[in-house]
């Protein structure tokens, strides 16, 4: 089975793979990719940003259904102010642009995470981006903002508990369905794979309940030089696996 983009009727080189529903994304070594070229952190944002864009929409035009990015943890507000300053400003443009620029791709776009913690101009354009996209049929694309996947546990754990105390459901209720209907993610189906950029073996906290049966594949780039050809390498390491859930 050959993949053709929505655009144009080129050919896309990912030809006769098991894709993947749903792929996790950890968009890391922004800031070492800038150190090696003597620049500040905040260029190396700017480059995983247009990175972001390549990689979302190629997503999409081979027909993935689900795609989630990492793009600011619970943990990365304690780096230094004047890189987190430059990642607000930089989230800042890029939600006034994302409002038409995947509209054309029929994306859907969603947050993920704890909007309290940012100002109220940031929550206006995630609410106003997820609100503008909400109609479109193509590829549901999460972006993980203040996301920590303790964080997300406790906050579903949280809740089952305050619907027990309320009587809306009872403590038998409680399956591992009914908890991912707590997450995040709800109705989402848990990723297939996730790929993490930069060489580390880390989960960083990323998606810890949804990866329980995921595939990851670690690939030594960073992620403002992660190109197309190292997402079709990585699809077809996932499709070449055999993905048993625990059975034979």
């Amino acid at each position: 089975m050959a993949f053709f983009s929505k655009k144009k009727d080129e050919q896309i080189e990912v030809t006769d793979l098991n894709l993947p529903s749903h792929i996790g994304i950890i968009m890391d070594g922004n800031g070492r990719w800038a150190k090696k070229r003597g620049l500040p952190r905040k260029a190396g944002h700017r480059q995983g940003a247009k990175t972001f864009r390549t990689i979302t929409r190629y997503c999409s035009d081979i027909g993935i259904k689900y795609l989630t990015v990492y793009a600011f943890s619970t943990e990365n507000w304690k780096r230094p102010q004047e890189e987190v300053d430059a990642l607000m400003s930089l989230f800042k443009s890029y939600l006034n642009e994302a409002l038409e620029d995947f509209k054309d791709d029929s994306i859907v776009v969603k947050f993920i995470g704890d909007k309290s913690g940012f100002n109220d101009e940031l929550r206006e354009l995630m609410i106003e981006n997820e609100e503008s996209s909400k109609d479109r049929d193509g590829m549901v694309l999460n972006i993980a903002m203040n996301y920590g996947s303790r964080d997300e546990i406790v906050r579903a754990v949280r809740n089952i508990s305050e619907d027990v105390r309320n009587g809306k459901i009872s403590s038998d209720d409680i399956t591992e369905n009914l908890f991912s209907n707590y997450l995040y993610t709800a109705g989402q189906p848990d990723p297939d794979l996730i790929i993490r950029p930069s060489g580390e073996y880390r989960i960083s906290n990323f998606l810890l309940w949804q990866s329980a049966y995921t595939e990851f594949v670690i690939m030594n780039k960073l992620w403002p030089d992660f190109q197309k050809s190292d997402l079709d390498e990585a699809l077809k390491i996932y499709s070449s696996r055999n993905r048993r859930y625990g059975g034979v």
